[in-house]
């Protein structure tokens, strides 16, 4: 099950709206014959993938997948029927396909006489596919805070200069987040502050969807993030009272705007946006923002995980933290997380974790950053 994910894993960013899917077939001895994974929406699931390169029938073989195979007719045909159709005998899933009217292939896999084994490394794979979870679940994507910090928590200094907290390979793993997130946020402030591109700049990437919050359109319309030719999309967020003439300009540039009512103090709020956002089909977004942004989102528990890189600095004073707000006056009011175990990323550390109280799906706003 563990080379299930680990096969997954490699075409994480490029499934949504679909999960991650690996699949190992073992024969009789216990050999490895075939592996495969879901590429993309439309190409084939990981378990025909697999069957596919083996290219014959396995009698008496197991075959191993990390979500249940399915048992509806989408862009492509349902898996179970050619599982059954391939002579295994054994099918080890990991979790339960949780969607309404995908199930059932456990339950045919086994009127067929196949032996079925479900739960196998449970945990791990929900957390393989947490992104796609929280799309099915509740009609988001999952979002993950970014932050790059020094040992004092700060994200520059008193002046304002960020670059660079971290070192080479701290920024690396940021440049694989980017290509592993189906979108990166940011605020309009960061937009105008730094000039980001937002993009994976290692070999092999994609590039993520950038979004910018941007209640009044403030966006450049040289920003270096908005679309270049052939590049990702680029979807500005603003309220709906924004000038009609920075939409125009920014439209003229490539961006896509969405439009949302906004609260009594004009700023838009992020709710419906998740849920659009959602409906888009993206099941991860990675949050690169500044203090209030990511106060808002640990606030209303959008916030699903948290990496964050500490470098060995100490800037004290009165310098930006990566959580802005007001703060919480009591530490029962925390906002909790559980870490993974932490990485060493040259001399800085990687440190990542997940939300530990449960979500919700209404909260209210905050100020762009």
């Amino acid at each position: 099950m563990a080379r299930c994910l680990e096969i997954a894993d490699q075409y994480r960013g490029r499934t949504a709206p679909n999960p991650l899917v690996g699949c190992v077939i073992v024969d009789k001895r216990g050999h490895v014959i075939a592996e495969g994974a879901h590429k993309a929406a439309g190409k084939d699931h990981g378990e025909i993938a697999a069957l596919k390169k083996l290219g014959r029938k396995a009698p008496g073989a197991t075959l191993y997948v990390n979500l249940e195979p399915c048992n509806h007719q989408g862009r492509t045909p349902p898996c179970t029927p050619q599982v059954m159709a391939s002579g295994v005998t054994r099918v080890v899933i990991g979790m339960p396909d949780p969607v309404q009217g995908h199930g059932g292939g456990i339950e045919k896999l086994r009127r067929a006489g196949i032996a079925v084994s479900v739960g196998v490394l449970r945990e791990a794979c929900e957390r393989h596919n947490t992104g796609w979870l929280s799309l099915v679940r509740y009609g988001r994507p999952s979002f993950t805070l970014k932050a790059a910090i020094t040992l004092d928590g700060k994200i520059a200094t008193v002046t304002g200069q960020s670059k660079w907290i971290t070192g080479d390979h701290a920024r690396a793993d940021v440049m694989r987040l980017r290509d592993e997130h189906d979108a990166v946020l940011v605020g309009v402030n960061t937009v105008i502050a730094d000039d980001p591109w937002l993009t994976a700049r290692i070999p092999g990437a994609r590039d993520p969807i950038r979004i910018v919050i941007d209640s009044q359109l403030r966006t450049p319309p040289g920003a270096h993030l908005l679309p270049k030719r052939r590049g990702p999309r680029t979807i500005i967020v603003c309220s709906m009272k924004a000038p009609e003439r920075a939409e125009k300009a920014l439209v003229a540039k490539g961006a896509e705007v969405w439009r949302f009512k906004p609260h009594a103090n004009g700023r838009v709020d992020l709710w419906p946006v998740a849920s659009r956002l959602g409906q888009e089909g993206l099941t991860s977004v990675l949050v690169e923002g500044g203090g209030e942004i990511h106060e808002y989102f640990l606030r209303t528990r959008l916030a699903d995980e948290a990496v964050i890189y500490i470098a060995p600095k100490v800037v004290g004073g009165p310098a930006k933290s990566w959580v802005g707000g007001k703060g919480l006056a009591s530490l029962a009011s925390a906002h909790r997380f559980t870490f993974d175990d932490p990485q060493l990323l040259g001399g800085d550390v990687r440190i990542t974790g997940r939300r530990f109280d449960p979500p919700v799906n209404d909260g209210p706003i905050w100020d762009d950053d």
